[in-house]
């Protein structure tokens, strides 16, 4: 494989080969001048110029054989194709340059492919490039120009376009820089050299979770394993149950690790219910919400030794648990202007919010008119963590007066959303079809 200076072998091989045109015009020379400085030069003339390289996409991610053996990890080369420009140049008219470019295409047609003695010959002590070597041939083809491809290429030089032809030259490897990993070689397979364990189906090995589900303990009882497995219940709450369901879940010492983004520190380890599969096991959320905000979770499957040492994990699955409105909605008014009118929700809810979470009320009223059904309600700021949530809104009056816009008791549906998780509006997520929870009546005074 050849280093850094195969580029400029190439170019000097190419140069050397058309060099053999003085033999037809007496006095004819080789250039390798770009085209703005070519055209300024004196003497009938051949210019090798190339004008682009591009990777090649067909070798880029093969080790070379002869460098890399079985076990070791190469290094890619750097694997290019050449374009060149071959321009004829002639003191007299355009039949002298047209004499001298079809002398160079003549002799790039007959040597198509680049020969290690030819490219020896090229070499000199600053160009040892090792480009003679390389286990692929360099190879010369022509390469077709539109009209348009080639003036936009003269444009660029700023020069007159004067009779030329493209080539690629291809391939070139340039043998990457960085060391190549060599371990030593494998001398047994496994334990008593038995080989690679093989099996028959797509089932991994070790721990894995497949799924979740949260469902609460009467669907347990009322529902089979089938139905509760289908479950679409969006979040969980805490003393619900999660059904994590996978592979190789079996073992005498297992807990289950929960974890957030919004706990300084990892939560305790839960124990699941003791009746488990292989495939499937149940584990109940703690109900203690001052431990567990609402929001997202990941929870993984642990496997401990006789120590107590950890010696596997399954990999991690997320679940979100469901904030609660707890009891009624208190909601108070106040006029600002005989335009606008102030109105204060106010409620209880559990799991406490964090200072950094993100809460926000959602109100779904029926028969009414209040322009509130289709508008999020974002809190006010709570500096400490809390139970307790305050969102206000302001209103346009458009009927009526301050002192009684929008008082009255209406019917609503409340959603409280924490971090993005919503609570939970439907009554059993196991029936079907789907009901939402029954209203309830807020009232502003």
């Amino acid at each position: 494989m050849s280093n850094s200076l195969a580029i400029a072998t190439v170019t000097a091989t190419l140069s050397n080969l058309l060099s053999r045109i003085n033999r037809d015009v007496s006095g004819a020379t080789v250039t390798t001048l770009p085209l703005d400085k070519a055209s300024s030069g004196n003497g009938n003339r051949v210019n090798v110029f190339l004008y682009q390289t591009i990777p090649n996409a067909a070798w880029r991610n093969m080790n070379i054989p002869s460098q890399v053996k079985p076990g070791e990890i190469g290094q890619p080369p750097l694997v290019l194709n050449l374009y060149y420009l071959i321009t004829a140049y002639a003191q007299g008219d355009d039949i002298d340059s047209h004499r001298l470019l079809g002398r160079a295409m003549s002799i790039l047609h007959d040597h198509p492919v680049l020969g290690s003695a030819e490219i020896k010959d090229s070499l000199t002590n600053s160009l040892d490039s090792d480009l003679q070597n390389q286990i692929e041939r360099v190879r010369i083809t022509p390469e077709p120009m539109s009209l348009e491809e080639m003036s936009k290429l003269w444009t660029i030089f700023q020069t007159q376009y004067r009779i030329s032809a493209a080539y690629q030259v291809s391939v070139v490897l340039i043998e990457s820089t960085r060391s190549v990993k060599v371990p030593l070689p494998v001398l047994k397979r496994g334990d008593d050299d038995k080989g690679v364990t093989t099996q028959t189906d797509l089932i991994p090995p070790y721990p894995h979770l497949a799924s979740v589900r949260a469902f609460k303990q009467e669907q347990s009882i009322e529902q089979p394993d089938e139905v509760l497995v289908k479950l679409q219940q969006p979040s969980a709450q805490l003393e619900d149950f999660l059904m994590l369901r996978g592979h190789h879940l079996d073992g005498d010492r297992v807990t289950v690790r929960f974890s957030s983004t919004r706990l300084l520190q990892p939560l305790p380890p839960v124990a699941p219910e003791p009746e488990r599969t292989d495939t499937t096991l149940n584990v109940q959320l703690p109900n203690n919400p001052d431990a567990w905000p609402a929001g997202f979770y990941t929870v993984a499957v642990e496997f401990s030794n006789q120590a107590g040492e950890l010696e596997r994990t399954s990999n991690e699955l997320s679940f979100s648990v469901a904030p609660k409105i707890l009891g009624a909605i208190a909601a108070t008014r106040e006029g600002i202007d005989p335009t606008r009118v102030r109105v204060t929700f106010r409620l209880t809810c559990s799991p406490p919010v964090l200072p950094e979470q993100r809460a926000s009320l959602m109100l779904n009223f029926r028969n009414a008119a209040l322009p509130l059904s289709d508008r999020e309600i974002v809190s006010k700021p709570h500096p400490d963590k809390t139970d307790v949530l305050e969102f206000e809104v302001e209103l346009e009056i458009k009927e009526g007066s301050p002192d009684d816009y929008p008082a009255g008791a209406y019917s609503v549906r409340p959603r409280l959303r924490v971090d993005g998780v919503d609570s939970l509006i439907v009554r059993d997520y196991t029936d079907k079809p789907l009901e939402f929870v029954n209203y309830q009546e807020l009232t502003i005074s």
